[in-house]
């Protein structure tokens, strides 16, 4: 039987400038829990510093009311478009801001990480990964896309930790959607 102190409180966010995914699950021992998901959606007419206030407030709320212990977000790889590439980046740093202000830990995991560490394999369809993460924390329905990513990360922190980032260390790197 686990007690409460070996539960562990994640948020996981995956960022975005219109649309930011979070979950947040608990972990006693091997098993999961369901605590909430959403988005933290940004006015589209707004100027970027209003949407990156929209995104501190917003993670702030999320970190004051359900007071998790780790946070896990998902890496920003570049995109076709400079430009998108750019305010996306900003506002992955906005979320690392407000979770590193929030005092606390943040791991990072590329989407080939979260994917390989929920699904099985790093080249996984969204609708797979929204599947599996209903089915992983037996939810009654399929999360949106966001939450499911932000879920997702969740789950892949609690599955591996920091040992996932510390794979590299060990020689060892993604290659083809496997950690290798």
């Amino acid at each position: 039987m686990t007690s409460a102190a070996d539960s562990i409180r994640i948020l996981g966010i995956d960022p975005g400038l219109r649309s930011t995914g979070f979950g947040i699950i608990d972990k006693r021992g091997n098993a999961l829990a369901y605590v909430a998901s959403g988005c933290i959606k940004t006015d589209a007419t707004g100027t970027l510093p209003q949407r990156i206030a929209t995104l501190l407030d917003g993670i702030g709320e999320i970190v004051a009311g359900y007071r998790p212990q780790e946070a896990a977000v998902e890496i920003v790889f570049v995109n076709v478009n400079p430009q998108s590439t750019l305010l996306l980046g900003q506002a992955r740093g906005a979320a690392v801001a407000a979770l590193v202000a929030a005092k606390l830990p943040v791991a990072e995991y590329t989407a080939l990480q979260v994917k390989q560490a929920v699904v099985g394999h790093g080249k996984a369809a969204k609708e797979q990964v929204q599947a599996m993460v209903a089915r992983l924390l037996a939810l009654p329905g399929t999360p949106s896309a966001d939450a499911a990513d932000a879920l997702a990360c969740a789950i892949a922190h609690a599955h591996g930790g920091q040992g996932m980032g510390g794979l590299a260390t060990l020689g060892r790197r993604v290659r083809r959607g496997r950690i290798v």
